[in-house]
């Protein structure tokens, strides 16, 4: 009888903490800085529903751009609710012949459906192997954390999808950006990449990199 009473306010206790000690959720206080953890959370008697709605996706991006799309992301900077949850979503406006070059997103994996037009996507595993799929209406494509991938507008019209993300904060990379428009030295692009130097060059001139 007393190892089961013992036993009993163990696990009442264990219980009791528990619950204590749960955070349902860390909507982010912009007042604060951000960290690598994410933002701080705001005091819980200043978070109202509106914390947790975004209205951002429902307009078109600008695409009148060089790469010709545009993301509007939902991520713990813009859509406070999100921060610490591990999620967060993104749209994609492609108009014709729009891309989003080679990227990276080191802190998620992506997972996209399409809801209009048609979009050539595909990502490079870490043994190089390229998996492409063209995509339409509905169609839903995942690309591993950290790895290679880009989307394009295959299509003849405006093509539309919307990303969500593993974590609330992805992080992005663009490979073209990260060596034309950085000022990553000329010399050392060409003997790292292959590339001849007029190439570079005019790479850079037309992204604005310089170096």
């Amino acid at each position: 009888m007393k190892m089961f009473l013992t036993i009993s306010f163990f696990i009442f206790s264990l219980l009791s903490h528990s619950h204590a000690s749960v955070v349902d959720f860390c909507v982010a206080d912009y007042n604060l800085p951000n960290g690598p953890a994410g933002y701080s959370c705001k005091t819980p008697k200043k978070v109202t529903a509106d914390d947790f709605v975004f209205h951002g996706l429902a307009t078109s991006g600008n695409t009148t751009n060089i790469i010709k799309a545009a993301v509007t992301p939902a991520f713990d900077a813009q859509f406070p609710g999100v921060n610490g949850l591990g999620i967060s979503i993104a749209r994609l406006d492609l108009a014709g012949g729009g891309v989003i070059p080679l990227h990276t997103h080191p802190g998620a994996s992506e997972i996209l459906v399409v809801v209009q037009g048609t979009i050539c996507a595909g990502f490079v595993s870490s043994d190089n192997t390229v998996y492409l799929e063209t995509l339409y209406k509905g169609d839903v494509m995942v690309f591993p954390q950290g790895l290679l991938h880009f989307q394009i507008n295959s299509g003849g019209s405006n093509a539309l999808a919307f990303v969500s993300f593993s974590s609330a904060n992805p992080g992005l990379q663009i490979l073209d950006f990260a060596l034309f428009k950085s000022d990553f030295p000329t010399e050392l692009i060409t003997q790292t990449t292959f590339l001849d130097a007029v190439v570079v060059k005019k790479l850079k001139g037309v992204l604005g990199g310089s170096g």
